[in-house]
């Protein structure tokens, strides 16, 4: 099927009318980037995008990212046109109201084609580029399409995820530049003079410049992208934001804010529509979408059968691929974990490494790397080789120092498909990654983040270097599952709780210092965030309940210890690794741990004080060691005396209890 030039200005002129309605109606949103892009959009989506309506997963489409996601009502127009989930008109007039689908940027799990969630921008360009990795990785034959805008490009976390694509020569991704030169407080030239062509080629991309609303350029620059298959594509298109509206295109006005009804009624005169139709969509430009997702559903069929035939060949029969349960996937990885000797202390991040190249060996999927700090890290998995621009079967990755770049792109890799993607660093530089961290977050993709350094016994390298308010912060952000383990099982554990959760990022926190493996750790523990790992006396009300996470966790074993040695005071150890997964529990399971007749509490952790307050339960009968100003240059054990994390202390603070 063909679709000619004048087909793609009805199409677009019909865009440009139904999110300028959307806005309006919703009277919120950004009108000037979809009208501004609708040349652009149809020209992809109806003659080179292959997706699917009838079956957005179909694992061989391309993958469309709109990184500057205040695009979201051309993202609902596109789905409605094309049939995608069953979007209908109704739904595309509830723009932005609580429960729509039609949210106020795309998100991920709500609206059906939607592959990542976007709208801090340069986000979205970063997990395109994860994405194309994940493709090459997987040797699929989609593209990765990308619509980014001024903003997206003046974000630094484009600069890092450019860097890295053109270091991987990723062939098969195109960005797509909406550059009209207009941003929020005017001119994008008033605050960037940045030559993007020169820029991206000096990245290693490929970079056409068109103009955005000549279907004839837009069509040769796809095509010649599509042909591009040793560089990413950057196609520098010039636009007119709000093109269509006849006083407020070309102008920041129609930047954030409704058109107007008398403008709205102005640009539908002007495209040549009917003032008076609201959400009107000619019958033309239904069929031309149909007639291109019905060419796409033939070519996912026989994508299909090309898959069946495949295994057949094999010997397996593709109604009889067995699926395994979540129970005996655990089971087989807790079989794997190393083993671990009580007589050698080992620092969790050493140990953080044995588990990962373990578990390797049996969770295939699981790819990632370090930015830049592999040796300190040890996240490197020995067996499997790096990635490179030659060579995509490996399973690690050289990131650079590019925290932020490197935890979006993971993000891209985990949602392609069906990889479990880590990026690593030392702690206090999580506050680079947090942005990427969160939107995984909202995304409930199980990206994974390995942090090692955890706290401020890092020592020589100081205060910078030392995490304090990393932990608390970390905690505070919804539905992420942090593991601050107290030794190598715990370490242990903890991965595989980490690649057990399918909903939402887990981060893990590793030890530089070396720490005891301790007797009484337990997977069930840890699964369930915190358990009972050493206890004496009876357990009742005049208990000393000591609390700890981490390297803190020895400390108040051997202070409770020094307690019920002296005095036979009843004393209680609670290691707590995660903290979201204890209070996730059911009540009687907390109780269980954590009981509220034990009121006299000690509660040990090398971090801010911020979050514990919720386990005090008086003021006068618990003590806190915890740290709650910055750190300092000085070797860890002399650090550890300085800011009173020793067994004296710990034990002192007990027995101010007694």
């Amino acid at each position: 099927m063909k679709v000619t030039n004048d087909q793609l200005k009805l199409v677009a002129n019909t865009i440009r009318c139904l999110c300028a309605d959307m806005v309006e109606k919703a009277n919120s949103g950004h009108p000037g980037a979809p009208m501004g892009m609708a040349d652009l959009a149809a020209t992809l989506w109806l003659r080179h995008l292959k997706v699917d309506p009838q079956d957005p997963a179909w694992k061989n489409r391309d993958r469309l990212v709109f990184s500057g996601g205040h695009a979201s009502s051309l993202v609902y127009a596109l789905t409605h046109l094309s049939g995608m989930g069953g979007v209908t008109m109704e739904e595309l007039q509830t723009f932005r109201q609580f429960g729509s689908r039609c949210a106020g940027h795309p998100e991920r799990g709500v609206m059906p084609g939607v592959e990542v969630t976007t709208g801090p921008l340069g986000q979205g360009l970063a997990m395109a580029v994860g994405m194309t990795i994940a493709a090459k990785m997987k040797k699929r034959p989609n593209r990765t399409w990308v619509f980014c805008g001024d903003g997206d490009i003046e974000e630094g976390i484009s600069h890092e995820a450019a860097s890295v694509a053109g270091t991987l020569k990723l062939g098969g991704l195109t960005a797509i530049y909406d550059f009209n030169d207009i941003q929020i407080e005017g001119h994008v030239t008033d605050t960037n003079r940045d030559d993007a062509m020169k820029r991206f080629e000096a990245y290693g991309w490929k970079v056409l410049k068109i103009d955005g609303h000549d279907y004839d350029q837009i069509e040769r620059a796809f095509r010649k992208a599509e042909k591009i298959t040793d560089v990413p594509v950057l196609i520098i298109a010039t636009t007119v934001i709000g093109k269509g509206a006849p006083t407020k295109a070309n102008t920041a006005s129609c930047h954030g804010a409704p058109l107007g009804a008398e403008e709205v009624a102005a640009t539908k005169v002007a495209l040549g529509f009917d003032p008076e139709k609201s959400f009107y969509v000619p019958q033309e430009v239904y069929d031309v979408f149909a007639g291109r997702a019905a060419l796409c559903h033939r070519w996912r069929n026989a994508d299909a059968k090309a898959e069946k035939e495949a295994l057949k060949a094999q010997g397996i029969d593709p109604r009889k691929i067995p699926v395994e349960k979540p129970e005996e996937l655990r089971a087989r990885l807790l079989a794997a974990l190393p083993k671990f000797d009580q007589e050698k202390p080992i620092a969790t991040r050493a140990a953080n490494g044995t588990a990962m190249n373990a578990l390797a060996d049996v969770f295939p999927n699981l790819v990632g790397g370090s930015a830049d700090l592999e040796g300190s890290n040890k996240t490197g998995l020995k067996k499997y080789g790096w990635i490179s621009a030659d060579d995509f079967t490996g399973r690690n990755f050289h990131w650079g120092v590019r925290e932020l770049g490197m935890s979006a792109i993971v993000n891209g890799i985990t949602a392609y498909e069906d990889f479990r993607a880590f990026g690593a660093t030392f702690f206090v530089f999580s506050d680079y990654c947090r942005p990427a961290i969160r939107l995984a977050a909202i995304m409930d993709l199980p990206s994974i983040f390995v942090f090692s350094h955890d706290s401020f016994y890092v020592g020589e390298d100081g205060p910078t270097h030392e995490p304090i308010e990393q932990l608390a912060a970390m905690r505070t952000m919804p539905n992420v599952t942090t593991f601050r383990p107290a030794d190598a099982n715990e370490t242990a554990y903890a991965w595989v709780e980490m690649l057990m959760n399918t909903k939402g990022p887990s981060c893990i926190m590793t030890t530089r210092q070396n720490v005891p493996v301790l007797e009484g750790t337990s997977a069930e523990g840890v699964a369930k965030g915190a358990y009972s790992i050493w206890q004496a006396g009876r357990q009742d009300k005049d208990t000393i309940l000591f609390i700890a996470t981490g390297s803190e966790v020895s400390l108040a074993i051997e202070a409770a210890k020094k307690i019920w040695d002296e005095s036979q005071q009843s004393v209680r150890v609670v290691s707590m690794p995660s903290v979201e997964r204890f209070l996730a529990q059911k009540c009687t399971y907390r109780e269980f741990v954590v009981p509220e007749y034990m009121t006299k509490r000690v509660i040990v952790e090398a971090g801010s004080r911020f979050g514990w307050d919720r386990f005090r339960l008086d003021f006068k009968t618990t003590q806190f060691v915890t740290k709650d100003d910055f750190g300092a240059s000085a070797p860890y054990k002399v650090l550890a005396e300085k800011f009173g994390f020793t067994v004296d202390n710990v034990y002192a603070a007990a027995k101010k209890l007694i």
